[in-house]
């Protein structure tokens, strides 16, 4: 982790919706006063493929590193972790383990579909489980592929005979499912949602 500069914080533009995550939470200080923290996350910020987070109090640069990050602020720290496809953890975390996530811009996408969910929860709830399905079926399908290699290499033949996968897809539904996983967890990292097996399978 590297000191800011002091600069100021940009405003959200919706042309960034796909390279950038902005982030915020209002904590009281040990004065009385309440500052705003905001973390604005840039996917490929360092140039080199990896992730930046950087931290501003009340709208001015305090400081930056790379994710996962973890920022030490007043009453705890603010944890930053990304998957392949978004954000998985942008946290507020206490010493005794009480967790609470920072609200999005509501510029950005985050934001975007945390508005969803408040003018629509029933399509919110159903595209959540849509999500869900899209990714187990994912998962099966790389399931069955593994089968299918594993079953193929030579000194699995030699000692069990081999086997095959038990469902053989066409190659046009694989792809099409895979899309769909990666779609999936595409909406889920804008909830901050991330299971290691679900969306893990899919990176």
């Amino acid at each position: 982790m590297t000191r800011g500069d002091g600069r100021p914080l940009q405003r959200f533009r919706w042309w960034q919706l796909l390279s950038r995550s902005l982030f915020s939470l209002s904590l009281p200080g040990a004065d009385g006063r309440r500052t705003v923290y905001t973390v604005d996350v840039r996917p490929m910020g360092d140039g080199n493929g990896a992730g930046l987070a950087d931290l501003y109090l009340d709208g001015r640069h305090h400081a930056s590193s790379r994710v996962p990050a973890v920022f030490p602020v007043d009453g705890g720290v603010i944890e930053v972790a990304a998957s392949t496809f978004g954000l998985k953890r942008c946290h507020y975390v206490t010493p005794d383990g009480v967790e609470q996530q920072l609200v999005p811009d509501p510029g950005s996408a985050a934001g975007r579909r945390v508005r969803l969910e408040h003018d629509h929860p029933a399509l919110s709830r159903s595209i959540g489980s849509a999500s869900v399905v899209l990714l187990v079926v994912g998962v099966s399908v790389v399931v069955l592929e593994l089968v299918d290699v594993i079953g193929r290499i030579p000194p699995v033949v030699d000692r069990y005979g081999g086997f095959a996968s038990p469902v053989q897809l066409p190659l046009w539904l694989t792809i099409t499912l895979g899309l769909g996983a990666v779609v999936a967890s595409m909406e889920r990292a804008l909830r901050l949602r991330y299971h290691w097996l679900l969306d893990g399978a899919a990176s």
